[in-house]
């Protein structure tokens, strides 16, 4: 008879494996160009989240009926460099914190792939669609159910990627594909922080697994073993990764460019689960957080600033997917705010809540502007009073600040173009001047205009 842990580890083994195995399935028909019919791609979704799920939610309930509160699944080693003591460790934890997320996680994906399914249909990149999206539905139980740093790491590049890839979805307009490569470029600078965070785990502690770094007890009671300038230091890059991913403090103004993606992709990434990994990166490492006052104090200070400009900035959106947008990076705020002060529970329970609200919000959002019209030509008016009158306490000139402020979106996009993006193309633009007049030497074909680079107008084409 097989024992109860037997059972968790095959539950938790199903878990992770139903949404690994439909990647390489729909990847391999898009390879060979293969056509497969709609009903056929649905069904194979629909079963890897109901098996996930139904796996996650045996695993929760086998959890409360043995009272375990940590459970790893240890999947081994896929690199392994004895030499330099390095190692790339694939191991998942089922505990207070991830079971609920990835839960959660299999909920709104099945909802949205459903969704998605009628709201796609006939559509010319339908298998395209669905092939992205078991990508994200991998990296976020990945993600969640990580144990390692190079476990969430993995969760986390595949949750970005297909984030980039489903905002380009549309190619053939230009719009979409110059806001993915924004949005990814914004990715790759946070996820630089999350690297060198990962880096310095494995010189302070010697490897990046979370139950030796966190302590042996269960999440959120785990002692983080690190001193208190190392948890300032690791603390401060992690947080960094977490404001690029979730849309805080100076990444907001990438939001409403993700809108550009379809509605089931804004709804499931921008609404539920990518918006929260910030939040819940900050969950998993919250016993560091213990470690520094400064570093909470940043955290509270990040999230509270986050949601007061997101607050602004979605009064003033004129479509519907960009108010949601803030308001949902206006929610994380506070979110994060509520891990700064230690109410980790309330924070995921908040997160849980949120994710099902905003779910339930953007899928709506295609259809409101046509009910808005109905019910406006039934009854002959306008529902929305036109009324400017404010709070009349407030000056004038602070009045005018906000909007000012607010429609801007706080300028962000412009100070991240004059301290990244510019400098960055003109480090490129010099490498390539000087490999052009490398090879010229070396071919002997040196001509007058060979060192004449074109000149890309970057602010242009991030615009």
């Amino acid at each position: 008879m097989l024992s109860l842990d037997a059972v968790m580890t095959f539950l938790g083994m199903c878990t992770i494996a139903a949404p690994a195995a439909l990647v390489p399935l729909l990847a391999v028909r898009a390879v060979l160009n293969v056509t497969v019919p709609e009903r056929l791609i649905s069904r194979a979704t629909q079963s890897v989240v109901t098996i996930g799920l139904l796996s996650s939610v045996g695993v929760l309930v086998l959890m409360l009926y043995t009272g375990s509160r940590h459970f790893p699944v240890e999947m081994g080693n896929i690199v392994l460099i004895p030499n330099h003591e390095f190692h790339f460790h694939l191991k998942f934890v089922f505990d207070r914190l991830s079971v609920p997320f990835s839960i959660l996680t299999f909920v709104l994906v099945g909802t949205v792939g459903a969704f998605a399914n009628r709201y796609l249909h006939r559509e010319t990149g339908y298998g395209r669609f669905f092939l992205f999206y078991s990508m994200f539905l991998l990296g976020m139980v990945c993600a969640s159910l990580a144990g390692t740093i190079e476990t969430l790491f993995l969760g986390w590049e595949l949750v970005g990627l297909s984030s980039a890839l489903l905002i380009a979805y549309f190619h053939e307009r230009q719009g979409p594909v110059v806001n993915g490569q924004r949005v990814w470029s914004i990715y790759r600078i946070a996820d630089a922080g999350f690297l060198l965070a990962a880096v310095a785990l494995h010189h302070a502690t010697g490897a990046g697994d979370f139950e030796g770094l966190m302590g042996s007890g269960p999440w959120p009671e785990g002692q983080a073993s690190l001193t208190s300038s190392q948890a300032l230091g690791i603390g401060s890059l992690l947080l960094f990764a977490a404001a690029g991913k979730s849309g805080l403090i100076p990444f907001s103004s990438w939001l409403p460019r993700a809108m550009e993606g379809p509605t089931p992709s804004s709804a499931v990434f921008y609404g539920a689960l990518s918006i929260h990994l910030g939040a819940y990166l900050l969950l998993r490492v919250s016993p560091i957080l213990q470690l520094s006052f400064p570093l909470t104090a940043m955290v509270v200070l990040l999230g509270a600033s986050t949601a007061v400009f997101a607050a602004l900035a979605s009064q003033v959106q004129t479509d519907i997917k960009s108010s949601l947008a803030f308001a949902s990076v206006t929610q994380v705020g506070i979110i994060v705010a509520e891990i700064g002060l230690g109410f980790y529970y309330l924070a995921l329970i908040h997160i849980i809540g949120h994710a099902c609200l905003r779910t339930l919000q953007l899928l709506r959002a295609p259809t409101l502007l046509k009910d808005y019209a109905v019910l406006e030509n039934a009854i002959g008016g306008r529902l929305l009073s036109d009324s400017t009158s404010g709070v009349p306490w407030i000056p004038e000139s602070v009045k005018l600040f906000s909007y000012r402020f607010a429609m801007e979106r706080g300028g962000f996009d412009a100070a991240i173009d004059r301290t990244i993006i510019h400098p960055v193309g003109n480090v490129f633009r010099f490498f390539d001047k000087c490999e052009r007049k490398w090879t010229d030497l070396l071919t002997q074909t040196a001509s007058r205009d060979s060192d004449k680079v074109p000149v890309i107008d970057v602010k242009e084409d991030w615009a």
